[in-house]
């Protein structure tokens, strides 16, 4: 017989929005799953800078979510709701939750779930779910990115950019991408970028245009807003795209709008979030068809950059800003993961 779980678990509170010291260890209920729900014992869970928009409070969790950050994991199924039917206790997931990763026990969503790819352990399919969903659905779904084109993206050497330079580059994409430092760009070159550049010491637009022949690239994929905007637009060639998905920089921007008609240009973007499970399963389904082979084969790959206990997940948000890191930063709960 399995052992019964317990009643109460650890998580991660955010006392009061502020800085990073407002993250507590506290002790809370454990979930109980819903119909159409995992319970997952979490061994490992991703730290991404949502979760610092939350902690800040300006991101706050969609109704009805739990208040406890964190939006991706790892862990075992050890208990299932009502109308499940691809994963029992006992399997190991990954999985895209809009909130609760950072504890002991999480409810998912099943089909949110993913099974672990071909030679994965928990802490590196942990890595997984927040980057790659957003980059698919952003790249490919939104900014219909197609072999033979040329993409542009922001913030190569972070989570999101390290995987968008992967899968980019894995469906024969042409791939700038922008870093701070030359530590960071050797890094995005060695993911895959065909050109890094260094922000610091280059404006990317002259030397996207200047590659390009003057002709610009097809998409760009942005996570810093503000003043990249318009420049995001110049980068652009005739009927580009520009695929925005965050705003670390600034959200309040001008918009010339003869540039967009002249240049046929299209601007979209989302937040993933808020999306209905339904989506997010369909989201999950075109991964398992499309990258977990890749993953498996050791075509993609996630980078992770440091890994924290639980506790510790505090020091996990100041290095997320101070942008030292290259890659992800992971919470493990589980030694062996």
């Amino acid at each position: 017989m399995p052992e019964p779980l317990p009643e109460q678990m650890t998580a991660i509170e955010i006392a009061e929005p502020g800085g990073p010291d407002v993250l507590r260890p506290v002790h809370r209920p454990r979930p109980q799953p819903a119909d159409g729900e995992l319970l997952v014992k979490v061994a490992a869970a991703g730290v991404n800078f949502p979760d610092v928009m939350q902690r800040r409070g300006s991101y706050p969790p969609p109704p009805g979510v739990t208040d406890i950050p964190g939006l991706e994991l790892a862990g075992t199924v050890v208990d299932a709701g009502a109308g499940t039917d691809r994963f029992a206790p006992g399997d190991e997931v990954c999985a895209l939750v809009a909130g609760g990763a950072y504890a002991e026990y999480c409810v998912v969503p099943e089909p949110q779930a993913l099974p672990l790819p071909d030679g994965f352990d928990l802490l590196r399919a942990a890595a997984l779910p927040e980057t790659f969903f957003t980059v698919w659905t952003n790249l490919f779904d939104s900014g219909r990115l197609a072999e033979g084109e040329t993409v542009l993206i922001h913030g190569g050497s972070g989570g999101i950019g390290s995987v968008a330079i992967q899968m980019a580059k894995s469906f024969g994409a042409t791939v700038f991408s922008t870093a701070r430092t030359a530590k960071k760009c050797q890094a995005c070159e060695a993911l895959g970028a065909d050109r890094a550049i260094n922000y610091m010491e280059e404006d990317f637009v002259e030397v996207v245009k200047t590659a390009t022949g003057g002709r610009g690239c097809d998409l760009v994929l942005d996570m810093v807003g503000g003043a990249y905007f318009a420049r995001n637009l110049d980068a652009l060639g005739t009927d580009g795209r520009l695929v925005q998905i965050a705003v670390q920089k600034g959200a309040k921007v001008e918009l010339f709008l003869p540039r967009i008609m002249t240049g046929r240009l299209t601007l979209t973007g989302s937040v993933l979030r808020p999306r209905s499970v339904v989506q997010k399963g369909a989201i999950a389904k075109a991964l398992l068809d499309q990258a977990w082979p890749l993953l498996g084969s050791g075509a993609l790959k996630p980078v992770i950059h440091e890994t924290f206990p639980l506790a510790e997940a505090a020091a996990a948000h100041r290095v997320m800003e101070a942008s030292t890191h290259i890659g992800k930063l992971m919470l493990s709960l589980d030694s062996h993961s």
